[in-house]
């Protein structure tokens, strides 16, 4: 098990303190350009962005957290409900001088993302959501396919902590979930033997079984998106179900699927075009230059 973050060349690191958690921050980009907020999910850590963090777009500002107990972050002090998780990363940007950003995130990363847009439009310019299902999900539209779902949630949920460290399950999911090489799962799974870590990665789950699910059902997500949202998807993910990402049913001002040859981990097997998407959200979303 490693104990040091992957090196990444040209990049910033430091410890933040927020909402009680010892955040562990990459970043890349010039200090005084356009901050990107980019969150990760599970199984994984801020590295997902290691593509973008080397090569920064120019002008911008790439701002890639470990989330709340992942990664070399520390642990939450609450279950890891999402809306907690949503609060402790607002908390970060507080802390870091951010009053708006741009935001790209995926998996877990973009659920929360969601909720983040949601609660406090007025600090996110534009949301880029990558592979994730969106807040306005009804039992009517997750029943038919929460097949794939049941494969590994509750055993992660209540098992999660020896299974993620002392197993190679993680190792397995990416071989038969993705396109990645074995040494770049390594990169995730190595992670997962930490203690902290993998009760993490099980805390994300139990709770999302025992208790978001259950209270989503009785109390459907009614908050309707206003910042403009780029959802791109990879087609092959063999778990989020294309339905769950639909223009039609999303509750939003201004949203976009774009589908793309790709598995869940669109962000590593594409980073190029994840990159470009981020480049024409920035200029879509650009603040008009004054007149003279």
């Amino acid at each position: 098990m490693t104990s040091e973050p992957p090196p990444i060349d040209g990049v910033r690191r430091s410890y933040v303190e927020a909402r009680g958690v010892r955040f562990h921050v990459t970043e890349a980009g010039p200090a005084d350009g356009r901050p990107v907020l980019a969150l990760h999910g599970w199984p994984q850590h801020h590295w997902a962005y290691n593509a973008l963090l080397a090569d920064p777009p120019p002008g911008l500002r790439i701002i890639a957290p470990d989330l709340p107990g992942y990664g070399w972050s520390g642990p939450a002090p609450h279950k890891w409900a999402k809306e907690d998780v949503a609060s402790d990363v607002l908390a970060l940007l507080d802390a870091l001088g951010l009053d708006r950003v741009l935001l790209v995130a995926h998996d877990w990363g973009g659920y929360i993302g969601y909720l983040m847009v949601l609660r406090v439009p007025e600090r996110f310019d534009g949301y880029l959501a990558l592979n994730m299902g969106y807040p306005w999900i009804t039992p009517r539209m997750l029943l038919p396919h929460i097949g794939p779902l049941l494969q590994y949630q509750p055993l992660i949920a209540f098992l999660g902590v020896p299974v993620q460290r002392y197993t190679k399950f993680l190792d397995f999911a990416f071989k038969v979930g993705s396109a990645l090489d074995p040494e770049t799962a390594l990169v995730y799974t190595d992670r997962f033997r930490d203690p902290v870590v993998a009760r993490t990665g099980s805390l994300t789950y139990r709770t999302f079984l025992l208790r978001e699910i259950p209270r989503a059902a009785r109390h459907p997500e009614t908050r309707r998106a206003t910042v403009p949202i780029r959802a791109l998807f990879g087609v092959n993910d063999n778990v989020i179900h294309e339905s769950w990402v639909a223009p039609e049913t999303a509750n939003a001002d201004d949203f976009t699927l774009e589908k793309v040859d790709a598995t869940h981990f669109i962000i590593d097997e594409r980073p190029d075009l994840v990159r470009a998407k981020l480049i024409a959200l920035a200029e879509e979303t650009a603040a008009p230059k004054p007149q003279v």
